[in-house]
């Protein structure tokens, strides 16, 4: 219970020093420390669990330098790796202390540690050289001294302290004095006077011990030799000159100016000056001095980043025999400019970034630091440009370059940005480091048709697996996203629902009586290109306009669709030939016409010819019979013609040329003969024409024979012969023909007026809305009425005029005028060209119909 209760305790202690800390956890090893020690147990001071710090890829990341630990991948702990100079690491610098960061993943998190490499003994004292060679003269006084250069050791705190010892001397002593310079003063002090003649060279041992456990030593040899006669040394007017000298100082900058005076006089009062030593002694070409002013100037240039104090002992040698010295200490400090700029580095970079990625998502962890101090080495960072990413401080000298806004990848699918750093010098210096962070792509766009309605023009007849249109739909999205399907989109039978079916234009003119057809009887589209073909021969009889939609649909999870819809209208062409109809009025006429008109044949007696009978003395115009005939086709193609064959020349009948009505062309008489054989022959308007012929015997009677025949033939309008009489006198026939003429007239002088109205009515209302089919080549504008058809050709555009309110106008469209194909040889792999013109109707859907045509009298 007692164990379990001081876990507890370290675990609270941990927590609260973490806290204090920031966040920041700290530890320190000795320097030398062997590979695989343990510097902590990183993953529990962490707060991770048992095989957490495997899962979560723990590892250390140590910027610009080379960290000589690692993280352990199964246990977590923090491990010695390369061997710990603190000499090679800090140098001088107390405390030595490496500031590492450890990355976890999922979720990405920074941590950071800071480790300190304490100091141990290992670096005995060293002198600037093995032996020093001094001259004393005789004469010097006791208590003289004679400075002397130390020991240094590259160990710092009490490992660095050292204490000198002399070997046993009666003459010397040593003496260390602590001036306000950063280092000690070390003395050969004279403690009894010399005497060449006795003793003329002294050879003494300079010890050096530190303060570490156990201590280490270093040694000199010390050569003094005892001079005669000039017994005044020189003497600066000041031991220690502390300079201070920026580090951007041009060469050939003076240091410092030093003054020595000699009390002797004659030679040995001139002096002479050299600069002795040098720390550290790699400085030594940064300096020099001018022997008879004492002038020290640059000769090189300064780092505050490497070496920001030195040491230089100036010897004044007088030219007496022997000569004497004086000793001074200049302190050189180099004060810092801002000569670096800031470094940036990216430890860590995710990308690509989803464009769906939520704002706040970390792209990269950046490490940013300056080389210079103070505010020079102050760093503020920023991202350019500033959206849609920004920077988040961490820790010092760490960000995080996050998500402010959303992305779109369809807008901008990569991003160019940079990572600006400043400095607080004056003038300040900038570095940055470019980022690429591509945006990776979602299906958030669905397909999107350039149309919302496309009109198709087909001519009938055409052949199965022909090409009718091209859809196209775009999706900005890429890959599998952005790849599109199409599909003609079915409805049940009985119509309805959400499915795109055929039109009810086209549900009602399908024949045979059982109901509509989908629209995926008539056509297919490709799934791959969009081409709409054609399942079947279309028929303009059976179908005159079908609508149904297309739906596009893309490869991407969840998929997205659009839909357009398609009008196909049916053009018609000249493949009927006209048919003959029984006269009205004739008791076949009822189950004859449908017959006749599918057959296309003419229709007569038992021997295919028409009777009739006229009276010898009728007068010119007289009608005699009326020819009917109807063509299944429409407009032009329907349209008929009626000529007479033979007799050519000239004749007692004449044929209407669009009436059909046969007449007297003069006044009959006996020399006409008593029956005129016709042989007349109905054509329509279509390109070919079709024509049927008609076989009408006229027979040449009396006046009163003439009327007891037409009396016969009304009595008998069973018989399996058709006949019609027209009598001399004003009987009925001529009485019906005159009327039937009048009456034509005004059907179309009240049918032209009519139509003129709509004309103008809907061009005054729907003109900015007219429907406007656009396409190569030539174009027809077409109108008809009960009265006629007319065109207007014109090159650059093709309208429609369709008369509103017409009950019974027949409604003309000619085919279009396709552009030739273009010259060469056609790909082995091209389809037939599509007899169908694609394009937009804009205003309200347009849906053509068609109703008997009656050609004019």
């Amino acid at each position: 219970m007692g164990e379990r209760w001081c876990a507890v305790m370290r675990v609270l202690v941990l927590q609260a020093a973490w806290a204090l800390a920031g966040g920041q956890v700290r530890y320190s090893v000795p320097e030398e420390a062997k590979a695989g020690t343990v510097v902590g147990r990183l993953a529990q001071d962490l707060g991770l669990e048992a095989g957490e710090a495997e899962a979560r890829r723990l590892r250390l990341v140590a910027p610009g330098r080379r960290a000589s630990v690692e993280v352990s991948g199964a246990s977590g702990a923090l491990l010695v790796s390369s061997r710990l100079d603190r000499e090679e690491l800090c140098g001088k610098s107390a405390p030595c202390a490496l500031r590492l960061e450890v990355l976890l993943e999922r979720p990405l998190r920074v941590f950071h540690v800071e480790l300190e490499v304490t100091d141990i003994n290992d670096n005995a004292p060293i002198f600037p050289a093995a032996r020093k060679n001094l001259s004393i003269a005789e004469s010097s006084v006791l208590g003289s001294r004679f400075p002397l250069e130390g020991a240094s050791d590259a160990d710092i705190g009490a490992n660095a302290q050292l204490s000198y010892t002399l070997s046993p001397s009666e003459h010397f002593t040593i003496e260390e004095e602590n001036s306000n310079s950063r280092s000690k003063s070390l003395f050969l002090v004279l403690s009894k006077s010399l005497d060449r003649e006795t003793i003329p060279v002294h050879r003494l041992v300079l010890t050096a011990t530190d303060g570490g456990r156990p201590s280490l030593t270093g040694t000199m040899e010390l050569v003094i030799s005892v001079l005669d006669a000039n017994d005044n040394a020189p003497q600066f007017n000041q031991s220690v000159y502390n300079v201070y000298l920026s580090e951007d100082a041009i060469e050939d900058t003076i240091v410092a100016r030093m003054t020595a005076t000699d009390l002797d006089e004659g030679t040995n009062r001139d002096v002479k000056y050299e600069i002795d030593t040098i720390v550290p002694p790699r400085a030594s070409d940064l300096f020099s001095i001018d022997a008879n002013t004492g002038e020290i100037r640059l000769t090189g240039a300064l780092d505050f980043e490497e070496v920001n104090l030195y040491d230089l002992n100036v010897k004044a040698t007088d030219k007496g025999t022997p000569p004497l010295s004086g000793h001074c200490k200049v302190v050189l400090e180099v004060v810092d400019v801002n000569d670096n700029a800031p470094e940036v580095w990216v430890t860590s970079l995710s990308v690509p970034v989803p464009e769906d990625a939520s704002v706040g998502t970390v792209v990269a962890l950046l490490s940013v630091s300056d080389r210079d101090s103070g505010e020079n080495g102050r760093v503020r960072c920023w991202v350019w440009p500033a959206s849609p990413f920004g920077l988040e401080a961490t820790f010092a000298g760490s960000y995080s370059l996050v998500l402010r806004e959303a992305l779109d990848r369809e807008r901008v699918s990569e991003y160019e940005v940079e990572v600006r750093a400043e400095d607080g010098g004056a003038p300040a210096l900038r570095a940055s480091r470019g980022l690429r962070v591509p945006v990776s792509d979602v299906n958030d766009n669905a397909p999107a048709f350039a149309q919302a309605v496309y009109t198709v023009l087909a001519r009938e007849n055409n052949a199965a697996g022909a090409e009718l249109a091209r859809l196209w739909a775009r999706d900005p999205d890429e890959a599998g996203n952005g790849r599109v399907s199409y599909s003609v989109w079915e409805g049940g039978v009985g119509g309805g629902g959400a499915a795109a079916s055929s039109s009810s234009s086209s549900s009602s003119s399908s024949s045979g009586g059982g109901g509509w057809r989908s629209a995926s009887s008539y056509v297919s589209v490709d799934a791959e290109s969009g081409r709409l073909w054609a399942l079947q021969p279309l028929d303009y009889e059976e179908l005159q306009v079908l609508q149904f939609e297309v739906r596009a649909v893309d490869a991407g999870e969840p998929p997205l669709c659009g839909n357009a819809t398609v009008q196909l209208f049916v053009l018609d062409e000249n493949d009927n030939a006209p048919a003959l109809l029984p006269p009205a009025g004739s008791a076949a006429e009822a189950g004859a016409a449908a017959a006749e008109a599918a057959a296309g044949a003419g229709w007569g007696s038992e021997s295919g010819t028409l009777w009739a009978w006229a009276a010898w003395g009728a007068p010119a115009g007289q009608v005699v019979a009326k020819i009917r005939a109807v063509d299944a086709d429409s407009g032009y193609n329907a349209w008929l013609r009626y000529e007479l064959w033979e007799p050519r020349g000239k004749g007692p009948f004449r044929v209407g040329l669009y009436s059909g009505e046969v007449s007297t062309a003069r006044a009959l008489d006996e020399a006409d003969g008593p029956r005129q054989r016709l042989l007349i022959v109905v054509r329509d308007h279509g390109e070919p024409a079709r024509s049927a012929t008609a076989t009408l015997s006229v027979s040449l009677l009396e006046a009163a024979e003439a009327a007891l025949a037409a009396g016969s033939s009304s009595s008998s309008s069973s018989s399996s012969v058709s006949r019609s009489a027209v009598g001399v006198e004003l009987g009925p026939g001529a009485a019906s023909a005159a009327t039937n003429v009048w009456l034509v007239v005004a059907i179309c002088a009240v049918s032209s007026l009519f139509l003129l109205a709509v004309v103008l009515y809907g061009a005054s209302r729907w003109a900015p809305r007219a429907a406007v089919l656009s396409g190569p080549g030539p174009t027809t504008l077409v109108c008809a009425s009960e009265v006629g058809s007319w065109s207007y050709s014109q090159r650059h555009s093709r309208s429609l005029c369709v008369a509103d309110g017409a009950a019974k106008s027949d409604l003309m469209v000619f085919s279009p005028n396709f552009p030739p194909p273009p010259p060469g040889p056609a790909p082995k792999d091209s389809q037939p060209e599509p007899s169908a013109l694609l394009d937009t109707v804009s205003g309200p859907a347009f849906i053509p119909f068609s109703a008997p045509f009656h050609p004019p009298p």
